[in-house]
């Protein structure tokens, strides 16, 4: 897949807390869930961000507990990608699970800027930076977990090949 949009940086160890804060989980409504994602460091986040725009972060991205709703609630702000340096194993998970597109990119996080313009191609692991002309290399996700991202997530990618199993 190829995603194109507006890069929002944060910096290391961006905890679940902070992608959407404890007191918003007695929903798992994704519109809600959306309206609240990165409140704690912007207020605004949620009414600035754009379809297709890009997060960007250091280390240990998701750390903190195992709740789905973080992953969920980017997801549904319009986020169409997540590049950070390393990402909390259960965040990593999740993220799949629930059809999240997310990269591995050790070296480019410090030159990239908020507001630049990204393109990526989570396919070939080739993220590209418009405003800067930078390219970098990232690690791609085997065929198969490309194909349960692609499909929205692990059920619906479980549905998807019971129906093919079926015919």
């Amino acid at each position: 897949m190829i995603f194109k949009g507006r890069a929002w940086t944060f910096k290391d160890n961006i905890d679940t807390d902070v992608i959407i804060p404890a007191r918003y989980l007695n929903t798992t409504n994704p519109q809600e869930l959306a309206k609240h994602c990165m409140e704690d460091l912007d207020i605004n986040f949620s009414k600035k961000v754009s379809q297709g725009d890009i997060i960007v972060a250091g280390k240990n991205f998701g750390c903190g507990s195992s709740r789905e709703h973080a992953p969920l609630a980017i997801k549904s702000a319009g986020i169409s990608c997540v590049v950070a340096k390393s990402f909390a194993r259960i965040f990593y998970r999740n993220a799949i699970n629930i059809g999240l597109s997310i990269l591995e990119c050790e070296g480019s996080i410090e030159q990239i800027s908020n507001g630049d313009q990204l393109e990526i191609n989570t396919d070939l692991g080739i993220m590209s930076n418009l405003t800067t002309g930078e390219t970098y290399k990232a690690r791609p996700f085997p065929k198969f977990i490309q194909e349960i991202i692609n499909a929205g997530g692990l059920l619906s990618y479980a549905k998807k090949v019971d129906k093919e199993c079926i015919q």
